[in-house]
């Protein structure tokens, strides 16, 4: 198949005096951190390297996870072509309020002075949501000196925290916030955003003009990840999977995604040849764990992560992929294990909203089912017609991996933030005056 990334006209990644162009990436995890934006920003870091800018990443040390996933790492360091620098900061659990805030201040006191007394006008600087209120250093910044920089929304804030009852809807905590992100968003040359539910968010919270506002959905590695028989998966083999349809949900055993009806529908399906597979942590794994004994789901099973080299072996055990989103998260949040799911080339069980752009893609590009929240019916039907047609479930997965490799690899996204990062960069205003002083001086013989 024919790569559509190669087919598209190279962009330009130098600056008019021939040096790379230069671009700062800021978040408070990277690589080899476990946290999941760590690995995503790694790989964005690298491929925009691989395209002839001049990348920094400005980080903390491995913090996100329990103590026995810290790596030791030097400071300051190049991986892959990428300039890292790491700010020595506290590693209380994050799983502690009090402990995740002085972990933030550490933190964000640092990076705060070091882009203050560092910014360089011929440079554009990424800042992430990670903490949440990071692009507020960017926006303070830029209000003492040239200071050019985009935000990427990954959970949008605090809408989030409302969602979960950490803050009060309409409290002063939510008005302050709101106050920063207004700020954050309006004095950045662009946004990025996952979603065009997010980008509405954005768009009609703050008054940020709709063209400043950029969806750039997540992505998968399409190298690690490819479509593998079942048969040859020896995840499938090791926990008996073989004989049976297995639904997996593999990834964040979050608070913002809906299970329940997972559950339902597999007791629904108790008597027929079916395995429901949990893969993964998170807040309601404790809930997931307690409720498989309770209903006596025996054709149920929750597993660990996995390591993340065995990733594509794991999700090659599963005939189909759950995607699922909670009640009103869509927008404040978005699931990135989609693409994963995509990657693989198996059919998707998405469970969401109605108004969902979820349900949309599923159903556009007929690569899966979709069922409302709380239809356990619908879900078990689904799961049905897949298993009675394993013909038509091969093809709707062939299906999704071409969707993926279309517009959900690394460098199809990759491509789409440097055109932002570009379109954000200072020199490239520069470029454009020159180049507009050349035209004016051509075209002065012509008036005189």
């Amino acid at each position: 198949m024919t790569d559509p990334e190669s087919q598209l006209p190279p962009l330009p990644s130098k600056a008019p005096d021939g040096s790379p162009l230069r671009v700062v990436i800021l978040n408070q995890y990277y690589m080899p951190d476990v946290a999941s934006t760590g690995h995503l920003l790694h790989e964005l870091a690298t491929q925009l390297a691989e395209m002839g800018f001049h990348v920094e990443v400005l980080t903390s040390r491995p913090s996100y996870g329990p103590p026995e996933t810290w790596v030791d790492c030097p400071m300051k360091e190049t991986v892959d072509g990428v300039h890292i620098k790491r700010l020595w900061t506290t590693r209380f659990s994050k799983d502690n309020l009090l402990g995740r805030a002085i972990n933030y201040v550490t933190f964000m006191g640092q990076l705060f002075l070091r882009v203050l007394f560092t910014s360089r006008k011929d440079t554009v600087y990424l800042y992430t949501t990670n903490p949440p209120f990071l692009g507020f250093v960017g926006a303070i910044v830029s209000l003492f000196r040239r200071h050019s920089y985009v935000m990427l929304l990954h959970d949008a804030y605090p809408q989030m925290a409302v969602w979960v009852g950490t803050i009060r809807k309409n409290g002063i905590a939510e008005r302050v916030w709101h106050f920063i992100n207004k700020m954050s968003y309006g004095r950045a040359e662009q946004s990025i955003v996952l979603c065009q539910k997010a980008k509405n968010l954005v768009c009609d919270t703050y008054t940020i003009a709709r063209e400043k506002v950029h969806v750039v959905p997540n992505w998968a590695d399409s190298k690690a990840l490819n479509i593998k028989p079942k048969p040859q998966s020896e995840f499938a083999t090791a926990h008996n999977l073989q004989t049976n349809f297995v639904a997996m949900y593999s990834g964040n055993l979050g608070l913002y995604y809906e299970f329940a009806t997972l559950l339902d529908a597999a007791e629904m399906l108790l008597d027929e040849p079916f395995r429901l597979v949990f893969i993964g942590s998170g807040g309601k794994r404790n809930w997931l764990a307690d409720e498989i004994i309770k209903r006596e789901l025996t054709n149920t099973l929750l597993l660990p992560y996995q390591p993340y080299e065995k990733l594509g072996d794991s999700l090659a055990a599963c005939d189909a992929s759950f995607v699922t989103i909670a009640r009103g998260i869509e927008g404040i949040s978005f699931p990135s294990k989609l693409y994963t799911s995509l990657a693989v080339g198996r059919p998707i069980l998405a469970l969401s909203e109605a108004d969902s752009e979820l349900k949309d893609l599923i159903e556009e590009h007929r690569v899966g089912g979709w069922s409302g929240l709380g239809d356990a019916e619908a879900l078990a039907s689904n799961i049905r017609d897949l298993m009675k047609d394993s013909a038509e479930a091969e093809q709707t997965g062939n299906r999704a991996r071409r969707l993926f490799e279309r517009a959900f690899t690394l460098r199809a996204c990759a491509r789409q933030y440097a055109e932002v990062l570009l379109a954000s960069h200072p020199l490239a205003d520069a470029e454009r005056e020159a180049t507009e002083s050349i035209n004016v001086e051509a075209e002065a013989p012509s008036r005189a």
